[in-house]
């Protein structure tokens, strides 16, 4: 014990890994020594084997022969306590070997076991310093973020002071507002439908058992339903008692049938409807039956008559000509209300849907206007055209020189289009050469008129379509410019009642629009005389063969649902908006990548490669469009089957436009928008014109805070504490 004492008291002694090799080999050869010493002690304290007996021919001690059995029996027992004994001590003898066996190797082994100990503390302390240095990368890492959000923090509050905040104000509502009771209709609170039966098909009144009549109900219509309901009832009677039909009842309820169908005295005689009647026998309740069917209103003075159809128009008999060959069976809404208008040579201010005909509206007056003037010559060319057509973008421009060049060519009339992105040079020369009517945007014309390439002289007649576009645009001090280049020695008198001499020539302005926006009511006032506002519809509102879907998505999701659409939409076509230029090469590019034919179209590209575009979108080489709001106004493609707002637009008066280039001419169409939560500036008006139209509204899209108030107008809010104070003082 004292050696162990003396060992682990002694100082440690670093080891070589051969010295420590070689110890343990030295242990292990001392182990297995000890081993083997401990087996032969083992050995030679076992008890040795009893003699073998003698052979049964020897002769017998005759003392142990001759022993009694008990002494015998007890010799066995004290053999057996020896034995017990004997085995007792050999077992305590091996019990101390093997302790004195633990105790050296302990000894042995204690260097070996304090190496082990100290490597472990070393590892533990090499562990415990990974592990503060990493406790201290990530302390540092997390103060920096914190210095970082500081930092952007104090950047916000010195943007917030120099700049403003644009916080969205938290609405207060009312109490009284919050549960005030709604007396309107909804479309959800239809209750004219009762769930029981008995009300759902309630028995009509047969007054004087058939003979009487309700008041404020067509009377033809009334005796009609009485003789089927005469005619019912005596086949029932008939049936129940048995009675076969005989012929001269069936001749006297056709009798009564044919009486059912004229009208005597007693009746009021009803006239025939407008559609039956020739025109000098319609009567004002037909006319205004007439107004309500095809939703007409105007507002003004003098109004003429409308059209019933080209007959009745009053064109010559050339253009009457020219517009059956050009096909046209039956004039639109617009073309009824508004080419009378013109032939009486009225400014017109025209709010109709878009795609219903409006620029035959304009164009078939200003071509009866022109062929009543003499023919352009070299005695006159020097002094301008005759009418003068001005459009927001080239493309309307070249459409409304396409529909004009229709009717043109049958009357010998020479149309010239001026639009931007072509030579100015050759478009003067051409105007120089002489024609009747320009049809141009009001930059590259404005441009024209001042390096004198064109002049107004005998203009007496504009057309402004699409004018609100125009003002959007930034186009009014080119508009008016042009404006004034014109004469305005043959303007109308302000005076609403005096009447116009039929042999002198006035000026003529026609504005047309979808919707009126103030810049446009305002150049209204200033260059229209005494307009006739015709509205077609409701003024700024898509047409209802338009079925509009407006779907709530994310933006990750759009190019997904834009594929998916035009693939199950097949060869049909498909234009897409977006509000951008690049925003729409960079969906054309993915779209072409995914298989579609499509073809981009924006102000960013020339004027050759929006014609290829165009032309290629209609000759059905591309069945897909992707273009920003150049394409959105008065382009007229035919059977456009689907249009996809991708990219919402600011304002409705733009998404009208989009949604407008499908369902034209009469045909039904399809416009699907994307909404996200950036496009609230929309929301209100969004979902106004949704409800007015009875499209779904998405429920996203209602019970957004955004689609409860117009954009910048504030919310009526409870008097604050301060305000009573003040208005106290």
């Amino acid at each position: 014990m004292k050696r162990s004492f003396d060992a682990m008291e002694a100082k440690p002694v670093f080891l070589s890994k051969e010295e420590r090799q070689r110890l343990a080999l030295e242990r292990r050869q001392a182990a297995v020594a000890d081993q083997r010493r401990s087996a032969l002690d083992i050995l030679q304290s076992l008890p040795r084997p009893p003699p073998p007996p003698p052979p049964s021919g020897a002769p017998r001690d005759s003392s142990s022969s001759h022993r009694d059995p008990s002494d015998r029996d007890r010799g066995d027992r004290g053999d057996r306590d020896r034995d017990r004994d004997r085995d007792r001590r050999r077992d305590d003898d091996s019990r101390r070997d093997r302790d004195r066996d633990r105790d050296r190797d302990r000894d042995r082994d204690e260097p070996s076991r304090r190496d082990r100990d100290r490597d472990r503390d070393r590892d533990r302390e090499h562990r415990d310093r990974e592990r503060g240095e990493r406790d201290k990368d990530r302390e540092k890492d997390r103060l920096e973020k914190m210095a970082e959000r500081e930092r952007e923090k104090e950047l916000e509050a010195i943007k917030e002071q120099y700049l403003g905040s644009k916080k969205p104000k938290k609405r207060v509502i009312k109490p009284s507002e919050k549960f005030r009771f709604s007396f309107d209709w909804e479309n959800t609170e239809d209750t004219s439908r009762d769930m029981n039966m008995l009300y759902q098909a309630p028995h009509e009144a047969r007054l004087l058992y058939g003979r009487g009549f309700l008041a404020g109900i067509d009377r033809r219509e009334q005796k009609k339903a009485a003789a089927v309901f005469e005619k019912e009832t005596r086949a029932e009677q008939r049936r129940k008692f048995g009675v076969e039909d005989r012929p001269e009842d069936d001749v006297a309820d056709k009798k009564k049938a044919a009486a059912a169908e004229m009208y005597d005295a007693f009746d009021m005689r009803v006239d025939r409807h407008w559609s039956e009647k020739g025109i000098e026998e319609m009567t004002e309740r037909d006319w205004r039956i007439f107004r309500e069917d095809f939703n007409i209103s105007y507002k003004g003075s003098r109004i003429p008559r409308p059209m019933r159809n080209w007959p009745e128009s009053k064109l010559g008999t050339e253009l009457l000509r020219a517009i059956e060959k050009v096909g046209y069976k039956k004039p639109s809404p617009i073309q009824m209300a508004a080419i009378p208008l013109g032939l009486q040579q009225r400014d017109v201010i025209g709010i109709a849907e878009t795609g219903s005909g409006k620029t035959a509206a304009f164009v078939l007056p200003m071509l009866s206007y022109i062929t009543r003037l003499p023919p352009i010559s070299e005695d006159n060319e020097a002094e301008g055209p005759y009418a003068v057509v001005m459009a927001p973008t080239r493309e309307l421009a070249q459409q409304i020189e396409e529909e004009t060049v229709k009717f043109a060519t049958y009357l010998g009339i020479k149309v010239v289009s001026i639009v931007g992105g072509q030579s100015i040079e050759e478009q003067g020369f051409k105007i120089r050469q002489g024609c009747e009517v320009v049809i141009a945007t009001p930059g590259r014309l404005l441009d024209c008129l001042e390096r004198r390439y064109a002049v107004l002289n005998q203009c007496n007649y504009v057309v402004l379509d699409e004018a609100d576009r125009m003002i959007d645009m930034g186009f009014e001090p080119q508009v008016v410019g042009v404006l004034d280049a014109m004469p305005s020695s043959n303007l109308k008198p302000e005076n609403e009642e005096e009447e116009l001499d039929e042999k002198r020539i006035y000026r003529t302005t026609y504005m047309f629009s979808a919707t009126m926006p103030p810049a446009v009511e305002r150049l209204a006032r200033k260059y229209l005389r005494n307009p006739v506002v015709v509205t077609i519809g409701t003024a700024g509102k898509a047409t209802d063969l338009i079925t509009q879907n407006v779907i709530m998505v994310k933006e990750s999701e759009k190019m997904s649902r834009l594929q998916k659409i035009l693939t199950d939409l097949g060869d049909k076509t498909a234009i897409v908006f977006c509000n951008t230029k690049k925003s729409a090469d960079n969906r054309a590019k993915d779209l072409d990548k995914a298989g579609f034919r499509v073809t981009a179209l924006h102000g960013g590209k020339s004027q050759d490669q929006r014609e290829i575009s165009l032309d290629g979108f209609r000759n059905r080489r591309f069945n897909v469009l992707v273009a920003t709001d150049v394409a959105g106004r008065g382009i007229d493609i035919p059977d456009v089957a689907h249009v996809i707002n991708y990219e919402m637009p600011s304002s409705v008066d733009t998404y009208t436009h989009r949604i407008g280039r499908t369902g034209r001419a009469g045909k039904k169409g399809l416009a699907t928008s994307f909404l996200t939560l950036d496009n609230t500036d929309i929301f209100f008006d969004l979902k106004q014109m949704l409800t007015q139209s009875n499209s779904p509204v998405p429920p996203e899209l209602a019970r957004h805070e955004a689609s409860k108030f117009k954009p910048g107008s504030v919310p009526d809010r409870p008097p604050r504490r301060n305000d009573t104070v003040y208005a106290s003082h």
